[in-house]
Parts: structure tokens; C-alpha cells; sequence
């Protein structure tokens, strides 16, 4: 993965070349944006993940489904800033966006559900994200198979939801599985299987 100083780079050297606005340019401010994010550097990600926002809804319209998976992303931003409300607001926006382009069974449909049930929890309303986020693993499973990598981050997901709420027994089996799967399917190095071992090592030294 390119370093934060390559992409601003290529993010100069586009605005150079291409302009502003040009589609290239705003996919490569995007990606800055996420490794901004990574890094925790939250605010220059959202200023970044704004302009994008803006500059898709301009160059494609509000319901373009590039100006919906910005716009879910500036939402992320926006709920790690606390402002939880506004961030479900937009998630809400993107997951009717991408069911109206998609259906409700496409993939960014269901990855849209999927982060609205976390600031769903986040509020507070945990059983409302609970019976969303088995309906979404359910809909996972069946269209895209229970070793799909985006139904094994609904029920790591779903895990943590449980782990919250108490119900550590099936919290923990949840996260094993997701674990194991992770490791058959993706390695012992990858950056995601190495997630979900470390939330179950978390999970089993609260228990031992």
C-alpha cells in the first residue's frame, strides 16, 4: 500500500494535470483520505472525504453509487468524531441509495446495512442493531456463502455486539469462527485475520 506521502503526490500531481475535479483525482484524494484515517489524523480525512462527496455529487449526482461509497466513508469519519446522529444520518442515505442501485441483496447494499447497525449500537438502540445485523449475516450467507469475507466482518460485527451485551458464550464461538475462517481463507499475516485473533485474545484474557 502507498505510503501517506505518495499519495499526497499523486494527489498534487493530478490536481496538477487533471484538475480538480476530474474523476481520477477525486478517487486518489479518497484514497488519501482513508490512509489519513488509518493514521488517525481524522480531520484532514474528513476535509478530504468532503471535497469528494461534493465533487462526485457535481461530476456524477447525489444517487451515483461513487457519490454513495464517498459519502458512507465521510460518514465513518464523521461518527468517529462523535457526532453519531449525523453520521446514522448519512448511513441511512447511503444504505437506501445503494438498494435503490442495487437491490437489497447487493454487496454495498448489505456492507452499507452493515456499518449503520454499528452507530445503530453506538446510540444505543442495540436491539434494533442486533435484528438488522442477523438479517444482513443471514442475506451474506446465502448470496455470497458463510466464508464470504463480507459476512465473516458482519459476524465479527455481530460478535462484538454480543460481547457488549453479555451473551459472551456465543460472542466468543462467533469469534473463533471468524478467526479460523479469516486464517484458512486469507493467512496468519493478513492484516484482517490478525484483527479478529487479536479481538479474540482480547475477549478470551477478559474471561481468564
Amino acid at each position: 500500500m502507498a505510503s501517506i506521502t505518495e499519495l499526497e503526490a499523486l494527489v498534487a500531481e493530478r490536481r496538477h494535470t487533471l484538475g480538480e475535479a476530474h474523476a481520477d483525482t477525486l478517487t486518489a484524494m479518497l484514497d488519501l483520505a482513508e490512509a489519513l484515517w488509518g493514521e488517525g489524523r481524522l480531520n484532514a480525512a474528513r476535509q478530504l472525504e468532503e471535497a469528494v462527496v461534493e465533487g462526485r455529487r457535481a461530476l456524477y449526482g447525489a444517487a451515483h453509487p461513487d457519490t454513495l461509497k464517498a459519502l458512507g466513508k465521510l460518514a465513518v469519519s464523521i461518527g468517529q468524531r462523535g457526532d453519531l446522529k449525523e453520521a446514522r444520518r448519512l448511513q441511512e442515505e447511503v444504505a437506501d441509495g445503494m438498494r435503490a442501485a442495487y437491490g437489497p441483496e447487493g454487496r454495498d447494499t448489505l456492507r452499507a446495512v452493515n456499518n449503520l447497525t454499528g452507530t445503530l449500537a453506538a446510540l444505543g438502540d442495540v436491539e434494533a442493531a442486533h435484528g438488522i445485523l442477523r438479517e444482513t449475516i443471514a442475506t451474506l450467507t446465502r448470496v455470497f456463502g458463510e466464508d464470504d469475507v463480507d459476512t465473516l466482518t458482519s459476524l465479527g460485527n455481530l460478535a462484538a455486539l454480543l460481547w457488549q451485551a453479555g451473551e459472551r458464550d456465543e460472542a466468543l464461538e462467533l469469534q473463533e469462527h471468524v478467526a479460523g475462517a479469516l486464517r484458512s481463507a486469507r493467512g496468519a499475516c493478513n492484516p484482517a485475520t490478525r484483527a479478529a485473533e487479536a479481538t479474540l485474545a482480547g475477549m478470551l484474557s477478559e474471561l481468564f
